[in-house]
């Protein structure tokens, strides 16, 4: 099939697909999964286009966004404000994770300071798993149409790196169950943005051990996922390289950014001398509702506001006024 041809198949698809959920009532007009194309596309990618599967994908997913919790992920998310909770700085301190890039996001994550049970006496694990579902919230609900918003053309998945210098085996079983039940509702609510279903992954200093690791992670996902992860021992930067640009790279993986910054507390001091962090919530796309809870600043309509550095400095979203 041409380019051509495919994508005219595809427009085909995405209108037959839209009709179908509207009027079976698994989709509504304001419904906060979203209802634009991409993210409709996004079912439909993850279901290869057949269009009862890819039903039956959001039927589940909105199901599941109702009742996830006993609250449902709206009441979720306005409860824990991902950029911003009292446990942040713990978890951050466990499990750093950044995002930056124009364009398509890179998200980096750092596991070798991973201790759980440490986190577990300040945050308890169920907070921590909340945590977790409105962090997997966010990336679908602002950071990605944020990043659409500055590249002026759909910005749907990320570029994942996870940084493995000093993990063991011995965080692997700490993590196991939480690592299981998050590629779990990646792939099955959040389908084609974050974790199990990103763009593209790429480990960087694995571990010796770590063919054992991933021969317990490759069952839980798909073979789609599993074939766009490059595992890269300590020589990774020819690679890497190939994969993004190095003045995307973090100073720890051989680029510039993120010099100077050292974290969740000295980013909260940054933010609060910034005028704005949270971008507000296109109603094409999402409820405004969480965002008008959290926001920190009085934000203008949505088309005075642009991603200037589309970067997710422990936890916050820089974003500031169009002059």
């Amino acid at each position: 099939m041409s380019g051509e041809s495919e994508d005219h198949w595809q427009v085909q698809a995405l209108e037959a697909f839209r009709k179908q959920v509207f009027n079976e009532g698994i989709l509504h007009d304001g419904d906060s999964v979203g209802t634009d194309d991409e993210t409709l596309l996004r079912f439909l990618r993850a279901r290869k286009f057949d269009l009862l599967a890819a039903k039956k994908m959001l039927k589940d997913c909105q199901e599941w966004r109702k009742t996830v919790e006993g609250v449902g992920i709206d009441e979720l998310y306005k409860a824990i404000d991902p950029f911003n909770y009292p446990e942040r700085g713990a978890v951050f301190e466990c499990w750093p994770m950044w995002f930056h890039k124009k364009g398509r996001p890179l998200n980096i994550h750092y596991f070798s300071g991973m201790n759980l049970p440490k986190l577990y006496e300040v945050c308890t694990p169920e907070r921590h798993w909340q945590s977790i579902l409105v962090n997997a919230e966010c990336l679908a609900r602002e950071i990605l149409p944020a990043a659409t918003r500055k590249a002026g053309q759909p910005i749907g998945s990320v570029f994942v790196i996870v940084d493995l210098k000093g993990f063991g085996l011995s965080q692997f079983w700490q993590m196991k169950t939480l690592a299981r039940k998050s590629f779990q509702i990646s792939q099955d609510y959040f389908p084609e943005t974050s974790a199990n279903s990103m763009g593209q992954l790429a480990i960087v200093n694995a571990p010796s051990i770590f063919p054992v690791i991933w021969g317990m992670i490759k069952p839980w996902i798909s073979k789609e996922t599993a074939d766009k992860v490059d595992i890269l021992g300590s020589d990774y930067k020819d690679v890497l390289l190939k994969l993004i640009d190095a003045d995307c790279l973090p100073s720890s993986l051989g680029g510039p950014w993120m010099d100077g910054r050292v974290g969740w507390e000295s980013a909260r001091q940054k933010t609060s001398s910034n005028t704005l962090l949270r971008m507000p919530i296109d109603n094409s796309h999402h409820h405004t509702s969480s965002t008008e809870k959290l926001s920190r600043a009085t934000h203008g309509p949505k088309s005075s506001t642009v991603v200037t550095e589309n970067t997710m400095t422990g936890g916050v979203l820089y974003l500031e006024e169009a002059k």
